[in-house]
């Protein structure tokens, strides 16, 4: 798993990304407890990552274009989607609005935030709405998914994109193998829900290696009509 500050770095122009969003914090509306509190979890996610939530979100260019990005930072709490998540990436789309440029959100996540409920489940359709307002404009969105992309996540704005660009192998999809297999009671075909068997069935629409992923998405930026033509 590629830690977040490289592969913004990886992806951003350098001195280029400006992050913003920087003080979001989760709270505990529900003061949720399982083996743990939840603000407990929190704490520890963040001494352990670095970061404040599981999401970083950001301007810069790609390539030259103007861009507002959102990054899945893993490394806290598997990248589940709680109200900052939500927010942070609702406000990807928003920024994008107002500066009248490209959405770019890297994914990877193990979906909604369960510690908090159906204020987690709430921001598929928020962040939903948002990027629906960015369609309406005519501004491109690019959906970039990363290993793995699960869950609430996948099943709102992460497959919304105008274009949907994978990393080899990434596990991508709502439920698990295991809960389908176990539901439908039936095998699954060999490579279900990687992204090489998402693009046979036309659910992906580029598989790009990482060291490729920049310079491809520069181009699709430009024949999405961003930049100065190629």
């Amino acid at each position: 798993m590629m830690p977040t500050s490289e592969r913004i770095a990886a992806m951003i122009d350098e001195g280029t990304w400006v992050e913003h969003d920087v003080d979001l914090t989760s709270g505990d509306p529900l003061g949720f407890t399982d083996s743990k509190r939840y603000v407990d979890r929190i704490t520890a996610a963040q001494k352990k990552s670095g970061r404040l939530d599981a999401f970083v979100s950001g301007t810069g260019k790609l390539d030259g274009i103007d861009v507002s990005a959102g990054f899945f930072a893993f490394e806290f709490m598997g990248g589940s989607m709680g109200s900052v998540v939500g927010e942070k990436c609702t406000r990807v789309f928003e920024r994008a609005l107002e500066k009248q440029c490209p959405a770019l959100v890297f994914s990877a996540s193990g979906g909604a935030r369960m510690q908090e409920g159906i204020l987690s489940l709430m921001q598929m359709a928020k962040t939903s709405a948002a990027r629906a307002k960015l369609r309406e404009a005519g501004l491109p969105y690019i959906s970039v998914l990363l290993h793995p992309t699960t869950g609430g996540v996948a099943a709102s704005f992460a497959f919304l994109g105008d274009l949907i660009v994978a990393e080899p192998k990434a596990l991508i999809g709502f439920a698990g193998p295991r809960v389908i297999q176990q539901t439908i009671g039936q095998e699954l075909p060999e490579g279900f829900q990687r992204s090489e068997f998402l693009i046979d069935h036309g659910m992906v629409d580029r598989i790009v290696s990482r060291l490729e992923l920049r310079e491809h998405l520069g181009q699709l930026l430009r024949l999405l009509g961003s930049g100065e033509a190629a």
